[in-house]
């Protein structure tokens, strides 16, 4: 993955408190692109990837939008720094989307029979259907 060009602009007031938090979870996003694949299907060497962007994206979400924690300014600098996903806290502001782990589980386009991923079936739904699987 290409570096991302970081602007020269300084960090708004309240970065210092978060910064911590993201260079920990851009260290384990290194970790998992680096991780060998060997023995793994495609999309499973993907997986820890989907799961570190939706955490780092998702703890800039709840810190504007849940706990109010972090100014405008600072969550704005966020996304175009490239440490949130933008369309991703779109989706998250819609009713209905309030769960999803990343825009590739609405694509239908990418699936082998048109559908959505597993994550948009409902829990009550899911466990309905795994219980008439294993008996």
């Amino acid at each position: 993955m290409p570096k991302v060009k970081r602007s020269r602009k300084a960090p708004p007031d309240g970065w210092e408190l978060i910064e911590p938090t993201l260079d920990e979870l851009d260290q384990k996003m290194r970790e998992a692109e680096t991780e060998p694949h060997e023995g793994k299907r495609k999309v499973e060497s993907l997986w820890p990837i989907f799961r570190i962007h939706h955490q780092k994206t998702r703890y800039i979400f709840d810190l504007f939008y849940k706990r109010k924690a972090i100014s405008r300014e600072l969550y704005e600098y966020c996304i175009k720094e490239g440490y949130a996903d933008k369309n991703l806290i779109a989706k998250w502001k819609k009713q209905g989307y309030e769960n999803l782990c990343c825009l590739r589980c609405i694509q239908t386009r990418d699936t082998n029979f048109g559908t959505n991923c597993i994550c948009r079936v409902p829990k009550s739904k899911l466990e309905v259907v795994m219980s008439l699987s294993l008996s």
